[in-house]
C-alpha cells in the first residue's frame, strides 16, 4: 500500500534554500509532494543543482534580503511565478560577531545587518503572505528561530539572539491575530545544527564550545529540522498554531515563568 503524500499540491516558499537547512527542507517538502520555491541570495549554481536533485520539481527565485526592499521583491517574483503560495518558511539568516569594544559605527552596522536579514525580511514576507492567505483561504508560516532567542546568547553574538527572540514574538502575534483567517504560524528553535555556519564556528572555537552543553552530545542534523517543518505544514496539524518547537538536544529546557 502506498502512502499518501501529505503535502501534495502545496507550493512552499523557502528562504535561504540553496544550502544547509534550507536545502534539506526543500528536499523533504518535495519528497512529501509539495513544490518548493527555492530562494537564494548569491549562489545560483547551488540553487540550480538543488532543483536538478528534485527532478525539476520547484521554482528558483533570487533576492537579496539584506536590502530593505529585498523581501518584497522576492514575494512579488515568487507569487508571479507560482500563482498561489500555500506556506512560507523563513529560514534565511546570518550570524556575525561584534564586540562591545567595537567602534559605534561598526556596532550599529552589525545590529542593522542581522535585524534586516533575520527579522525585518522575515516580517516583510509574513506581511505579504498574510494578505495573500486571507484572500485565498489560509496558509502557513514557519519561522526559523533559535535556542539563542530564548535563553540569550554569547557576548559577541548578541544581535543574533535578539533577532531570533523578535522572530518568536512575531510568530506568536501572527498566531493570535490571524488564526481565525485560516493562518497557522509556528516557530522552530534549534540549537546547533550541522551546517557550514556551525562547522566554521567549531573550526574557530573548538567542538566543545558548540556541543559541550548538549546532553545528547551532538548537533542536530539538517534532516531533523526538515522533517519537523514538513510535519508542521501538514493540513492535519492546525493546533500547532502559535507553538515554538525546541530542537536542541536538551541544552535548553523551558519551564514556566516564576517570580
Amino acid at each position: 500500500m502506498s502512502l499518501v503524500q501529505p503535502l501534495t499540491g502545496q507550493t512552499v516558499l523557502v528562504t535561504g534554500a540553496s544550502g544547509g537547512i534550507g536545502a534539506a527542507i526543500s528536499e523533504r517538502l518535495s519528497a512529501e509532494g509539495a513544490r518548493p520555491i527555492i530562494h537564494y541570495g548569491r549562489d545560483r549554481q547551488r540553487a540550480e543543482a538543488l532543483l536538478r536533485k528534485l527532478g525539476g520539481n520547484g521554482l528558483i527565485v533570487q533576492a537579496d534580503l539584506s536590502r530593505p526592499d529585498g523581501a518584497f521583491a522576492l514575494w512579488r517574483e515568487a507569487l508571479a511565478a507560482a500563482g498561489r503560495i500555500h506556506a512560507v518558511v523563513n529560514n534565511a539568516g546570518v550570524r556575525n560577531e561584534i564586540s562591545i569594544d567595537a567602534d559605534p559605527p561598526d556596532w550599529r552596522a552589525a545590529w542593522q545587518k542581522e535585524f534586516q536579514v533575520n527579522f525585518f525580511a522575515a516580517a516583510d514576507l509574513c506581511k505579504e503572505a498574510l494578505v495573500h492567505f486571507r484572500q485565498n483561504g489560509g496558509g502557513r508560516i514557519v519561522n526559523m528561530a533559535s535556542r539563542a532567542g530564548q535563553r540569550g546568547y554569547a557576548a559577541d553574538a548578541m544581535p543574533y539572539g535578539a533577532t531570533k527572540a523578535a522572530l518568536i514574538n512575531l510568530t506568536k502575534s501572527i498566531a493570535r491575530s490571524f488564526g481565525r483567517d485560516g493562518v497557522v504560524a509556528v516557530s522552530i528553535a534549534p540549537g546547533w545544527v550541522r551546517t557550514d555556519m556551525a562547522e566554521d564556528f567549531v573550526g574557530r572555537h573548538g567542538k566543545d564550545a558548540a556541543v559541550g552543553d548538549i546532553p545528547i552530545g551532538k548537533m542536530a542534523e539538517t534532516g531533523e529540522i526538515a522533517e519537523m517543518v514538513a510535519f508542521l505544514l501538514r493540513p492535519s496539524q492546525p493546533s500547532v498554531n502559535g507553538a515554538t518547537l525546541d530542537l536542541n538536544g536538551g541544552s535548553y529546557i523551558r519551564y514556566g515563568d516564576s517570580l
